[in-house]
Order: structure tokens, then C-alpha cells, then sequence
């Protein structure tokens, strides 16, 4: 067996009965926030198709949600397709640049482009977030039928924003505005228009590619009582206990090494400091989150059953993964005068009964997003393990696989030539339809898939990554990483992610001709994908309101979400100032 898979862009010719593929998409999912990763969580669905195909337990991903997407359809960098950042975030200086828009390129070539072309059937249900312009929107892009949610989040139960930054929630559907129906709730729907699209085109016999991005669990957190109740008295340990536990089942599962070190994020607070009543309410925010991940579960359940009744389940491939990992904005007690402000003026209300229902605004925290993301550091938007590792599964009977693990390392630029691999279509060239386009510079995983490699980079091959100045370089088993204030500290650090992904013991210093020369790969990774630096004084959370200020229907509003937001990774950031000899 090969320890290494030739990186090749040839594909195999396309068989006869090629492969439907069923992409899963979660929003902000932890490491260890489903079952066959360590949770507590009940994900049956997920667990099932883990036992029947391959685990990835170092997969990478980006910080946050539209860069992550565009690299999994597109298989291009993220600053190569255009979307470097979200664009709420991006600064004017960088927007002078024609890469750094914040929606999908012109020059790239989706991965559902590419199915259409080739014969498959192409559907999309779900979130979007890479362009609301006519020719950015996904029946732009390769999907035959879609319905999609084209803003970075919104309400699971109405059509309404979830942040003063949006006057409505847009929805679309094959590139019409949309009306949600009275009795939505977004798993749900999604799963029924995707089956709805599915349905349609049957009789033809062409596969599809079903691409199904949840808005799970992306705040505001919100999920039906009946998988709420599931979990009310599960969290009453507090955060800490929980990230122990799930270290201890991960390690147990073969996710993690056992024994497994851990970072404590000075953005966790004390639970034993917390008053009986303050204590029920933090853990009904996370029984209400672990009952939105079950809910998803559920309704993918949904999804395998309706494949099995109509015959396709048996030629059908899934992905699963998250597009980055934990959520941890929101205050530490959204009960406050300032937490209250913000969620009430949009109609919403935080209330202990109603947590998770209908007109509640719920999240989890940095403290229970550290949890989420154990035993890793960090959670989205920061370029720690918790904010880019997430759980990646890949099974189906065409795969003919068996329940393995893999400790390889992959990359979100890989999933969209892994699937080409799999439907025997071939990469575009330097030439697409006509007009030049970038190539897809992810791996193959099918090797891995397959049991014919142990890993598809070599120790040599190097993966970079830029998110705001937060910077990582990948490099065999060792990742270079900074993490920015207010949360990191501005330092690069060297860590062995698969000895050590808690990234506890900095190797710098002990791999000093290492570190030196990952800086460099590092600097040729931003030469080479157009990175622009951030303009001095940059703070995400302060890009974001200066961006929306002026376009936001209510100044203030805005400045106290802000605020909001802010708030605990300033105190934290205060906290490691004030500890400092």
C-alpha cells in the first residue's frame, strides 16, 4: 500500500451507473459535537453512515462560513474564488482589490457546474452566503433547482433577520424571491424541498447532486421542544465537565490520542461561581443546541429513508462536514440589560421557558463553544484547531468501505475533486466554457477512501490559510499557526496537531530550523493566493460595525450588537493583559 497518492488532476471515465451524491453541510458544528466524534449528542443518522465509511479526524477547514463554502464547491483557495472573508467583514482598503469581494468569483468553476455538464441532475437547499447578485446566485452557478438562504444566517421558525444587519431574510428560490412557508422550521424544510427536487427528476434515471447546506446550528438556536427535552438535565455539570467528557470519548473513540491535553480559553467562565438559577440557564442553552443538532440529525434520518424508499440509497455517496467550528459570540448571560437590548428590539426574547422556541434568540457562548470544540482551542473565526477542525465523513455502498479512522490530513479544498473523482468527471482546464479559471488545487480523497494510501499530502506538501491576519500553515503532521487579539496573542506558534491537537506544547523553539522555514512557505502560501493584509488597528468585530453602520435601518441597534459581541473577548483579552508578570 502506498503511504502517499499521487496528486493528479486526471480523473477515471465515468461508469454506468455513476453515483448519486448527497453533500451535507452543517453550520458552526463543533469537533466533537456529534455521536461518532465523542458527543453525548443523539445523532443516530450521522452514526450510522460513520459505521459504514471513513472518519476524518484531521480535516481542516476555514475560520468562518462563505470562505469555507466557496473552497468546498469550488476547490480553489479561498482568496483565489474571491471570497477571503465574509464580506460584513472585509475593509474598504482591501476591497480595491478584485479577489477580496467577498462573493464567488467569475473565475472559478463549481463543483455542481461541473455535475450539470456532465449529466447529473443538481440541487441545493439551504444557505448559501457567496453573493445575492443575480449572477452569484446558486441556479447562477450550476444548480438546476435550488432554494436558498442567500445571508449569513436567519430565524429557524419565520421569515425574519436574526441581526439588525439584515432588513429582511432573504430567501430565493431558482433565483426568484421566496416566501417561507407558516410552518417552517429550517431542518425540516430543507430536507422536504430537497427530496421534492429529487423526486422531480427520478423517472430519467440520471444520478444527482444534492447539496444540502443547514442553517444548523447557527445562531440564533432554536430547535423543537420535543429534542429539547431530550437534554434538559444533561448539562447541569457545567462547561468544563463537558469538555472533559468529550475528551474522554473522543480519545475513547479513536478521534483524539488518549489522554489527550488540554487548553483552558480564558474566555471560559467559572461555573461554580454561577448562581443555582444562573446555572439552569446556561444549561438550557446548550440542552437547546444539543436538541437543534439532533433535530438536523433527525431530519437527515428523513432524507436516507426517502433515498431507501425510492431505491436510490444503495448508489447514493455522503458527505458530511461542517463549513467551520464553533459559534462562540453572544454575552455570557444573554439575560443582562445589554444582552437583552439587542434580541428585544428585534423581536425577540431570551426568556428561560421559551429558550429555543418560536421567537426565542439563543446561543451557546464561548463558554459552551469551548466545550463544543473539545478537546481542541479556539472556536470560529480564529485560526486555532477548535475554529478549523471539524468532523468529516464520508460513506456509501459505491465506496464499498468499512468502518475505519483516518488521522490524514485534508483540507476544505478538497471535497469537490474528491467528488469529480467519484462521478468520473473530469477537472476543468485552464479554460472553462469559454473563459480562463482558476484550477482546483485540492486533493483526491478517494485513495484514502478506498484503503489504497495512508495520506494524500506528503510531509513535505504544504497547505496555507489566512483569515484577517489569524494565519496557518499545514505541513505533514505540524501546523504553523497566529492567532490574533483580542482572544490570541499576535505570536506564531508550532504545534504536532495529531500528537498534540489541543495545541498545548509550542515547538518553536525545539523545531527552530522547522518553524523558520514553515514561516517562509507561509509567506510564499500569501504571494501566491493574493492574501492583503489587514489595515492597521483592524478588529473583526469592529470591521463589522463600521460596515454595517451606515446600511443598518438602526444605527444603534448595530453599535450595541457590536458591543454585544464583543464584550467577552475584550474582557479575556483584559484578563491575559492584567495576568501578564
Amino acid at each position: 500500500m502506498a503511504d502517499v497518492a499521487e496528486h493528479t488532476t486526471q480523473q477515471p471515465s465515468a461508469s454506468t451507473g455513476r453515483p448519486n451524491i448527497v453533500f451535507i453541510l452543517a453550520d458552526d458544528l463543533g469537533y466533537t459535537d456529534i455521536a461518532p466524534y465523542g458527543s453525548e449528542v443523539s445523532t443516530p443518522s450521522l452514526s450510522s453512515l460513520a459505521e459504514q465509511g471513513l472518519s476524518f479526524t484531521n480535516y481542516h477547514t476555514a475560520a468562518n462560513c462563505a470562505p469555507a463554502r466557496a473552497m468546498l464547491l469550488t476547490g480553489v483557495d479561498s482568496h483565489l474564488a474571491g471570497v477571503p472573508n465574509i464580506p460584513e467583514m472585509l475593509a474598504p482598503q482591501q476591497r480595491v482589490h478584485a479577489n477580496y469581494q467577498g462573493v464567488l468569483g467569475d473565475d472559478v468553476v463549481t463543483v455542481a457546474t461541473l455535475l450539470e455538464d456532465a449529466g447529473y441532475h443538481t440541487y441545493m437547499a439551504g444557505k448559501w452566503h457567496l453573493g445575492m447578485e443575480p449572477r452569484k446566485q446558486p441556479n447562477q452557478r450550476g444548480f438546476q433547482r435550488s432554494v436558498a438562504m442567500m445571508d449569513s444566517g436567519a430565524d429557524h421558525w419565520e421569515q425574519r433577520p436574526y441581526l439588525s444587519l439584515y432588513d429582511q431574510a432573504n430567501w430565493f428560490a431558482d433565483g426568484e424571491r421566496f416566501t417561507l412557508p407558516k410552518d417552517f422550521y429550517s431542518s425540516r424544510f430543507l430536507v422536504d424541498k430537497m427530496m421534492e427536487f429529487i423526486d422531480s427528476n427520478l423517472r430519467d434515471g440520471k444520478p444527482f447532486f444534492a447539496y444540502l447546506p443547514f442553517m444548523a446550528v447557527h445562531s440564533p438556536v432554536q430547535a423543537p421542544q420535543k429534542f429539547i427535552d431530550h437534554y434538559m438535565d444533561v448539562y447541569d455539570s457545567g462547561w468544563d465537565v463537558l469538555r472533559q467528557r468529550r475528551m474522554e470519548r473522543a480519545a475513547a473513540l479513536g478521534i483524539v490520542p488518549p489522554d489527550t491535553p488540554m487548553v483552558r480559553m480564558a474566555t471560559t467562565g467559572d461555573w461554580d461561581a454561577l448562581s443555582v438559577e444562573d446555572r439552569r440557564y446556561q444549561a438550557k442553552r446548550m440542552a437547546v443546541y444539543a436538541g437543534m443538532i439532533e433535530a438536523m440529525d433527525f431530519h437527515i434520518g428523513r432524507l436516507i429513508d426517502f433515498l431507501k424508499q425510492r431505491g436510490q440509497y444503495d448508489n447514493t455517496i455522503f458527505i458530511f462536514t461542517s463549513d467551520n467550528g464553533s459559534e462562540a459570540s453572544g454575552p455570557a448571560d444573554p439575560r443582562t440589560l445589554p444582552g437583552r437590548l439587542v434580541p428585544e428590539n428585534l423581536g425577540y426574547n431570551v426568556d428561560y421557558d421559551t429558550l429555543g422556541l418560536r421567537g426565542s434568540y439563543g446561543t451557546i457562548g464561548p463558554s459552551f463553544a469551548s466545550a463544543s470544540a473539545s478537546p481542541l482551542a479556539y472556536y470560529k473565526f480564529y485560526a486555532g484547531e477548535g475554529g478549523v477542525r471539524v468532523p468529516l465523513i464520508i460513506a456509501g455502498k459505491p465506496l464499498a468501505g468499512q468502518q475505519r479512522l483516518t488521522r490524514a490530513f485534508a483540507w476544505a479544498t478538497d471535497i469537490s475533486p474528491t467528488i469529480l473523482s467519484m462521478t468520473g468527471v473530469a477537472q476543468p482546464g485552464q479554460r472553462y466554457a469559454g473563459r480562463p479559471v482558476q484550477p482546483i488545487t485540492g486533493r483526491d480523497l478517494t485513495p484514502l477512501i478506498k484503503g489504497e494510501a495512508k495520506r494524500v499530502y506528503g510531509p513535505d506538501d504544504s497547505v496555507g490559510y489566512e483569515l484577517t491576519d489569524h494565519g496557518v500553515l499545514f505541513q505533514g503532521d505540524y501546523k504553523l499557526v497566529v492567532n490574533q487579539p483580542p482572544v490570541g496573542d499576535g505570536q506564531w506558534r508550532l504545534f504536532n496537531i495529531v500528537n498534540d491537537p489541543g495545541e498545548t506544547v509550542d515547538l518553536s523553539a525545539s523545531k527552530a530550523l522547522r518553524f523558520q522555514r514553515m514561516l517562509s512557505r507561509y509567506e510564499q502560501y500569501r504571494r501566491d493566493n493574493k492574501v492583503v493584509p489587514v489595515p492597521q488597528g483592524y478588529a473583526q468585530i469592529k470591521q463589522l460595525f463600521s460596515n454595517t453602520l451606515l446600511q443598518s435601518r438602526d444605527g444603534i441597534l448595530v453599535f450595541l450588537l457590536t458591543l454585544l459581541l464583543l464584550l467577552p473577548f475584550y474582557v479575556a483579552y483584559r484578563m491575559k493583559r492584567i495576568s501578564r508578570p
